[in-house]
C-alpha cells in the first residue's frame, strides 16, 4: 500500500531559481499608471517579467463611454484604444523598474503595423501580451498582441520614451480688496 499523505517538507533542489513571474491587481497598477477612469484600460495584470514582458487583461463592458458614439447599434471597441492598452500594459511594465517614477511619464513615440484583424465587443476579455524588443535608457520598444478566446484581434509595435513629469504650479490665491 502506498502513502497517500503528502510531504510537507517537499525537497528543495539548489539550483532552483524562484519565479520573477507576479500579477498585479488595480491599485497596484494605478500606483504606476497616471491614467484613470474613463482612460484607464488595463484591469489585471496575470504575468510579469521585469524588463521582458507582461500579460495584463482588460474586460470590456456596453458601460464604456465610447460605446455610446461608436456604433451604437453595433457596438466595436475602438482600434486606437486598444493599442492604447498595448502602450499601458507596456508602460505598468516599465514604469514598476523606474525608482523616481513619481517624476516620471511614458509617453507614446511611435506606432508602427498596427493590424486590427476583428471587432472587439462588449462582454469580451481581452488578453494583452508585451514583449519588449529594445529598451534603452530613456526609449523603449514593444511588440503588443491582444487576443480574445485564443483569437488575435489586434497587434502592434510601440515605442515609448519616458519625459520628466511637469510639476504642477501650485494654486495662486487672488486676494480681494474690500
Amino acid at each position: 500500500m502506498s502513502d497517500t499523505t503528502p510531504n510537507p517538507t517537499p525537497t528543495l533542489i539548489e539550483d532552483a531559481q524562484p519565479a520573477t513571474s507576479r500579477t498585479m491587481d488595480i491599485l497596484e497598477i494605478m500606483s504606476l499608471l497616471p491614467h484613470r477612469y474613463p482612460f484607464l484600460l488595463i484591469d489585471r495584470v496575470i504575468e510579469m517579467e521585469p524588463r521582458t514582458r507582461i500579460v495584463a487583461i482588460k474586460n470590456v463592458t456596453i458601460n464604456e463611454p465610447h460605446f455610446t458614439g461608436h456604433f451604437p447599434d453595433y457596438p466595436i471597441m475602438p482600434g486606437v484604444l486598444m493599442v492604447e492598452a498595448i502602450a499601458q500594459a507596456g508602460g505598468t511594465l516599465l514604469l514598476n523598474e523606474i525608482p523616481d517614477r513619481d517624476q516620471k511619464l511614458m509617453v507614446f513615440t511611435s506606432i508602427e503595423n498596427a493590424r486590427f484583424r476583428r471587432p472587439v465587443t462588449p462582454g469580451d476579455q481581452l488578453r494583452i501580451e508585451v514583449t519588449v524588443l529594445n529598451w534603452r535608457s530613456r526609449v523603449v520598444k514593444m511588440g503588443g498582441v491582444i487576443t480574445v478566446d485564443g483569437k488575435v484581434v489586434c497587434d502592434a509595435t510601440v515605442m515609448c520614451q519616458m519625459v520628466d513629469r511637469v510639476a504642477k504650479k501650485p494654486e495662486t490665491k487672488v486676494e480681494t480688496a474690500e
